[in-house]
C-alpha cells in the first residue's frame, strides 16, 4: 500500500473507491484525483484528504493509474495521458466496453493495462468487479487491481474477451434489480399495501433470497422449489410469469446489454 495511486475521471464509483481504499488501510496521501471541475477535485480533498492533480502529473508521479472516465471520453484522456505515461505504469481502466488492445495502442510499447468493470454497489462496499490483464499484465498487476477493487467487494478474474458478458450481467446487473423491485412494489401498491410497507417488504425479500443464494450452496432452482407448494400461490405467480415471457426477456435484455458494450468498443455511441 505504499505506492501512490491516481483515480483519474472522479465520480461516483471513483470516490467510492477511494473511500473504500481509505478504509482498507490506504493513506490518503498516497492517493491523487483528478477531476473536470476544479471544484468537484477539492470537494474530493477535503472530504477524504487526497491530493488534487491535473491529468499530467498524475501520469508522471502515481505508480497506477485508474481511469475511470465514461468510454466516450476514453480517447481524449488517453491522448492527454500518452506523451506522459511511463512503461513502468499500470494502468486500470474502467470504462465499459474499451478493449485493452485499444488503450495499449495509446500508450507507450509495453505498458501494463488492466480492465475492470464494477458496478455501483461499490458505494456500499459490495461491489462485483471482474477482472482481465491486456498483453502486458502481470499476475502482479492483475494482484495489485484485485487489492485496490477488493475494497469496496468482492472480484473474479476472467479472460478479456468475456468482459461483454460480464458488464451485461454484473455491470449493468443492479438495475435490473432495482427495476423489478420498482415494479413488485407497484404491484403491492395494486394489491392495497401502502407504498412504504410495500417497499420494506420487497427489499428485506431480496436482502433474504440474495443471502440463501450467496450463503447456502444450493442452486436457485432447488431454492426456488422449496418455496413452491402444490396449487399454492407461488407457483400461480411463477405461472403467470412464464406466460409472459419474463425468462426471455430477461434473456434478450442481457444480450443487447452485451451488444451495446461491443458498440462502445468499436466506437459508436448511438
Amino acid at each position: 500500500m505504499s505506492q501512490k495511486v491516481a483515480v483519474l475521471g472522479t465520480g461516483k464509483i471513483g470516490e467510492a473507491l477511494l473511500s473504500g481504499m481509505i478504509r482498507a488501510g490506504w493513506v490518503p496521501a498516497d492517493l491523487l484525483v483528478t477531476a473536470r471541475r476544479p471544484e468537484r477535485a477539492e470537494e474530493l480533498h477535503a472530504r477524504h484528504g487526497v491530493t488534487p492533480v491535473t491529468n499530467t502529473e498524475a501520469a508522471k508521479t502515481a505508480d497506477t493509474l485508474i481511469l475511470t472516465v465514461k468510454p466516450q471520453d476514453m480517447g481524449t484522456l488517453l491522448a492527454e495521458l500518452a506523451p506522459h505515461v511511463p512503461a513502468d505504469r499500470l494502468v486500470i481502466s474502467g470504462a465499459a466496453g474499451i478493449p485493452t488492445s485499444l488503450i495499449e495502442e495509446h500508450l507507450t510499447e509495453g505498458t501494463p493495462v488492466v480492465r475492470v468493470m464494477t458496478n455501483t454497489p461499490a458505494l456500499v462496499d459490495e461491489a462485483m468487479s471482474v477482472i482481465s490483464g491486456g498483453s502486458h499484465a502481470t499476475a502482479a498487476h492483475l494482484a495489485t487491481a484485485e487489492e485496490i477493487f477488493g475494497a469496496v467487494g468482492k472480484t473474479l478474474r476472467v479472460p478479456e474477451n468475456q468482459q461483454d458478458a460480464c458488464t451485461a450481467l454484473s455491470g449493468s446487473g443492479p438495475a435490473y434489480f432495482f427495476y423489478l423491485v420498482e415494479a413488485m412494489t407497484d404491484a403491492g401498491i395494486l394489491l392495497g399495501l401502502p407504498r412504504d410497507k410495500a417497499h420494506e417488504l420487497i427489499v428485506q425479500s431480496a436482502i433474504g433470497a440474495a443471502t440463501m443464494l450467496r450463503d447456502s450452496g444450493e442452486h436457485p432452482v432447488k431454492l426456488r422449489e422449496n418455496v413452491t407448494s402444490p396449487a399454492g400461490t407461488t407457483i400461480n405467480a411463477i405461472r403467470e410469469l412464464e406466460n409472459h415471457g419474463v425468462r426471455a426477456a430477461l434473456i434478450a435484455a442481457l444480450e443487447a446489454a452485451r451488444d451495446r458494450s461491443r458498440e462502445l468498443a468499436s466506437g459508436k455511441k448511438d
